[in-house]
């Protein structure tokens, strides 16, 4: 993936650092091209550091003749070897330039000359963003085929609150991912994506949960939407902001979480159950705070439904994938789970294992399967891994309907 990453003269252009980051992590080549404006808030030498290539920032500059002779035709050269161009901070005036057609300096010639996908990532204030002429501006350029990022709403540097900051740069990265790699083995399914954890009501003020942090789910639905599904997300509360492209359904308790699951469960095709669902809730908590005292405090639990298990009843024909979060016994915990919940297969993991697991952005999982496979995968990134069991539930899949 060779991606051109274009960055406007706004506040939010430090941000295009960790934009860079982001899509190098995921396997793209990054050429920047600041503009004038961008250098008064960036130094072209945090790019060149992070992407180990020259920035681009002026069509001509103080050169040589020889320079002035070769440059002159560099935005076409760049153009011709790019697959996407994402433009963030994409400004007010870039916009304007770019729906007008006009082209005064490297990025909007650049802009010109280029014939792939576009992605433009918007940030300005709230005003200027609202503004008729910007929203004109944005419309010309959506009718053109580009994929335009809304803005995210919160206080701006300006000091108003409302939408125009920069959507988060990681969104943005798997954003061009989705574009730059139309793998479509997963076209046609709907996926139905439990994550996170669930918190269990003790009174208005408290309440019972676990260290889940959501990675892992919210990395299957990425994957599965850039393969070409559609997603629909169930989360619980989680410091993550939604996927691009997955339809985000929030929820708090466990049973909100179980009857959001089996409303979509008709729709899905695959279920996979990743989140860390409580076992025990308060069934009837109390109305007002519990007053701490000196005395010693018992609570009654009840278990929450099994969410698993009666996906398990229902699934039909649907492949079903549970998680296992095991301090012991791995395998067996893992295939007991299989035979008991009806799952097809189940990934199982050690979270008591340093830098894998709940909170962290790697793990190291292994596929117990319907088949009677036992698979295990190498630490590595949850976005690696997710990738990873989908390729095997594929497989899997055929395997299954093979045996029918």
């Amino acid at each position: 993936m060779r991606v051109a990453l274009g960055v406007g003269g706004g506040i939010a252009a430090y941000k295009a650092a960790e934009l860079a980051r982001a899509l190098m992590e995921r396997g793209a080549s990054v050429q920047v091209i600041l503009t004038a404006a961008a250098e008064e808030f960036i130094r072209p030498l945090t790019f060149a550091a992070l992407t180990n290539r020259k920035v681009i920032t002026d069509l001509f500059g103080n050169r040589s003749a020889d320079e002035v002779l070769a440059s002159s035709v560099e935005h076409i050269r760049v153009a011709q070897e790019t697959d996407v161009l994402v433009v963030a901070p994409a400004t007010a005036d870039l916009l304007a330039k770019f729906a007008q057609g006009l082209a005064g300096d490297f990025l909007t010639t650049f802009y010109l000359a280029f014939k792939g996908r576009t992605v433009l990532a918007p940030a300005m204030n709230t005003n200027m963003w609202e503004h008729p002429a910007t929203q004109a501006n944005i419309d010309t350029l959506s009718k053109r085929g580009h994929t335009i990022l809304t803005p995210d709403s919160g206080p701006l540097a300006c000091g108003t609150v409302g939408p125009g900051r920069l959507p988060d740069p990681v969104l943005i990265a798997e954003a061009v991912a989705l574009i730059a790699h139309p793998r479509k083995d997963l076209d046609g399914e709907t996926v139905l994506i439990t994550a996170g954890p669930t918190q269990e009501a003790m009174d208005p003020v408290r309440f019972i949960s676990n260290r889940s942090s959501g990675k892992m789910g919210y990395a299957l639905a990425v994957a599965a939407a850039r393969r070409g599904a559609r997603v629909l997300l169930v989360s619980g509360p989680v410091n993550l902001s939604a996927p691009y492209g997955v339809e985000l359904i929030q929820v708090r308790s466990a049973l909100q979480m179980r009857d959001a699951v089996m409303s979509h469960l008709p729709e899905s095709t695959i279920i996979i159950k990743s989140a860390a669902v409580a076992d025990y809730y308060v069934s009837q908590p109390p109305q007002q705070k519990i007053k701490k005292t000196a005395a010693r405090m018992g609570l009654e639990l009840d278990p929450t439904p099994d969410i698993l298990a009666e996906a398990g009843r229902s699934k039909g024909d649907r492949l079903l994938i549970g998680f296992a979060a095991e301090t012991q016994n791995l395998v067996a915990e893992g295939r007991r789970k299989m035979e008991t919940k009806n799952c097809d297969m189940v990934v199982a993991n050690l979270v008591s294992q340093e830098g894998i697991g709940f909170e962290s952005d790697h793990n190291q999982v292994t596929l117990v399967m319907r088949t009677g496979e036992t698979i295990a995968l190498p630490k590595a990134s949850k976005a690696d891994v997710a990738d990873q069991i989908f390729d095997h539930a594929m497989t899997l899949r055929l395997a299954l309907h093979a045996e029918q």
